[in-house]
């Protein structure tokens, strides 16, 4: 069953496969009614007409090694945005540190096509990184922290992001095997939480990403 309704605006995508039933390809990736009634969602090019799941299989092939976490206490709007970037720069997966409900529309439906994992406590969390053995890697402006722009960030990790208006939790904070902060030089005392986690994430990509690769999948 195709994912049609809510996907992108209806100027987007391509309309049915030209020639009709007769013309489809055979390959199996490919979902019958997207052929047939055409595909509007919002992916890229190289996967027009494909099934919902070979999608998310082709993305699991080539997912990068490093995850995102966002804590979430107070019903946080920025989470959907966060999703979005992670679909973009291919995160392993986003985790939700907190409450489980998430206002989902800033995902723009990218949240069917990235893993989200949620933890109920900081703790959680944190036994699940260190079972799997990935830093966690605080991004905050805090006193002593270290200047994102200079720091080697690992290749496998879990950058993590605080609320909008408190930034990180206490426990956190000391879970955190480093803590960085994005330069900022005018009158604000912080940048929005997702745009702080579209900065750190492209920052992982420049370090460790094929950049090349990237401006191709279009």
């Amino acid at each position: 069953m195709s994912e049609q309704p809510g996907d992108s605006a209806p100027d987007h995508g391509v309309g049915p496969f030209p020639g009709g039933e007769g013309a489809w390809p055979s390959d199996p990736r490919l979902d019958p009614e997207l052929l047939r009634d055409g595909d509007r969602r919002n992916v890229v090019d190289a996967y027009r007409y494909w099934r919902h799941d070979a999608i998310v299989a082709d993305l699991d092939e080539r997912r990068h090694p490093f995850h995102v976490a966002i804590e979430n206490w107070q019903h946080d709007f920025n989470i959907g945005s966060v999703v979005r970037t992670a679909n973009a720069f291919l995160a392993n997966e986003v985790h939700i540190v907190g409450r489980r409900r998430w206002n989902r529309r800033g995902a723009m439906v990218t949240d069917r096509y990235q893993h989200v994992r949620h933890h109920g406590s900081v703790e959680d969390f944190v036994g699940w990184a260190e079972r799997e053995g990935l830093p966690v890697i605080g991004i905050d402006n805090l006193p002593g922290s270290v200047p994102l722009e200079t720091a080697a960030l690992p290749q496998a990790c879990v950058l993590v992001f605080g609320q909008e208006s408190t930034g990180l939790t206490g426990p956190m904070r000391e879970a955190a095997e480093a803590t960085l902060a994005i330069g900022q030089y005018g009158s604000t005392r912080s940048i929005n939480a997702g745009a702080a986690a579209a900065i750190a994430m492209h920052t992982w990509i420049r370090q460790h990403g094929d950049v090349a690769a990237g401006h191709t999948a279009t």
